[in-house]
């Protein structure tokens, strides 16, 4: 009888000196008598009961991985999260999750941000391998990977993006993985409006192991395998061709931007600086007024190497002149219609239709690199497409 009261008990002390709806100086219970009851189930305790309580030896404590627990890792597949609003799609091997783009998320434009955009992809790859019940110790490694003291490092990143989804809209996000090769993995992500099924962006990226202690990339085990190949999904957000290769950036880039130091904040679990980090530095080389004009369309990522804390970091970045001449066609098709030349040419101030549409390139290279005494080492090499903004979107009256 006792055992089956201490397991169910929930013991409160009473910290207020008087019972509610009542005036405290008339209760019948002076502050010793409140302090001392204890409550079960929100009925107050007899004294019998209580001493018999006493008498029994406290619960031992259980044994697990705190970590663990508060983070209530699954140790066997689940189907639904109904926490992160994310279900298991594709057969049992896929995974969607239903997001609402939060006003934190979103820039002047009311849409949301690259680097929202980014993070959810992050996200929700992190959060399939937790719903597969895989996940060990690490940034999404599995039970085998920690065993084998091995991380996921991604080499190579692709994302389109059509349009961004705005503040308050909801979203959903697929994302399934696939072989890569006898040693890697590829996982993509579809990016879609819930309402309409608008398909918003796609992204593909490549993933390797790398081992924890000596940063070394590393083949990967049998088990590891096994783990992970009945995930595999034969089926492709962006079809494989072959890769425009990015050319290496030197020190006569057009832009550059030094002496760019990681913080602590920069930094993911496996202590390295994070992805989505790289593309804010990137994106911090070019100018703010073609940045306000303009939003990215796609982005290529090629990894070199990883960033440390105490890394100097180097962002070159060189726009594309052969696409600012393509540009510059455009006003050949402009001439075909019925625009004067004035909204052509402008008063020979520059201000002309044709001035603006010859002004900025559509596409830029990119290179993050390591500044050391002897030499500069790369992170990551980059390409970038861009395109007009549409105009701002009006706030609804309230």
């Amino acid at each position: 009888m006792a055992s089956t009261l201490s397991s169910c008990m929930f013991s409160y002390r009473v910290i207020c000196g008087g019972i509610r709806g009542s005036d405290p100086a008339s209760s019948s219970l002076n502050h010793q008598q409140m302090n001392s009851i204890k409550i079960i189930n929100g009925n107050p305790l007899t004294s019998s009961a209580a001493a018999a309580l006493s008498s029994v030896a406290p619960a031992a404590k259980p044994t697990y991985d705190e970590d663990q627990y508060r983070q209530n890792i699954p140790t066997k597949k689940q189907l639904v999260d109904p926490f992160r609003h994310g279900l298991i799609i594709e057969g049992g091997v896929g995974y969607r999750q239903t997001v609402v783009v939060r006003s934190y998320e979103v820039g002047p434009d009311k849409t949301a941000t690259l680097e929202t955009i980014l993070n959810l992809l992050q996200e929700t790859a992190l959060n399939h391998v937790w719903m597969s019940g895989l996940l060990g110790d690490g940034f999404g490694a599995t039970h085998g990977m920690a065993r084998n003291n091995l991380i996921w490092v991604v080499t190579r990143m692709l994302l389109l993006v059509d349009s961004y989804p705005i503040w308050g809209e909801i979203v959903e996000i697929d994302t399934w993985v696939a072989a890569s090769g006898k040693n890697g993995m590829r996982r993509d992500w579809l990016i879609r409006s819930h309402l309409s099924g608008q398909v918003f962006a796609r992204g593909t990226s490549t993933w390797v192991m790398m081992n924890k202690n000596t940063r070394r990339l590393s083949k990967m085990p049998e088990e590891v395998r096994q783990e992970i190949a009945p995930w595999f999904i034969d089926r492709q957000a962006i079809p494989e061709e072959s890769s425009e290769k990015i050319e290496k950036l030197d020190d006569m880039a057009k832009y550059v931007n030094c002496n760019l130091k990681p913080k602590r904040s920069d930094l993911d679990m496996n202590h390295h600086v994070n992805n989505v980090k790289y593309v804010k530095w990137m994106l911090e080389s070019i100018p703010d007024s073609y940045l306000e004009s303009h939003q990215l369309s796609s982005i290529t990522l090629e990894y070199r190497r990883e960033c440390g804390s105490s890394d100097m970091v180097q962002s070159l970045c060189q726009p594309d002149e052969e696409t600012a001449k393509e540009k510059g066609n455009e006003s050949e098709l402009l001439r075909t219609y019925s625009v004067g030349p004035e909204i052509l040419n402008g008063n020979g101030n520059g201000s002309g239709l044709m001035s603006s549409l010859q002004k900025w390139p559509l596409k830029y290279t990119h290179l993050l690199q390591t500044k050391g005494e002897n030499k500069n080492e790369e992170i990551v090499r980059g390409r970038t497409t861009w395109k007009k903004k549409p105009s701002l979107r009006p706030f609804s009256n309230l």
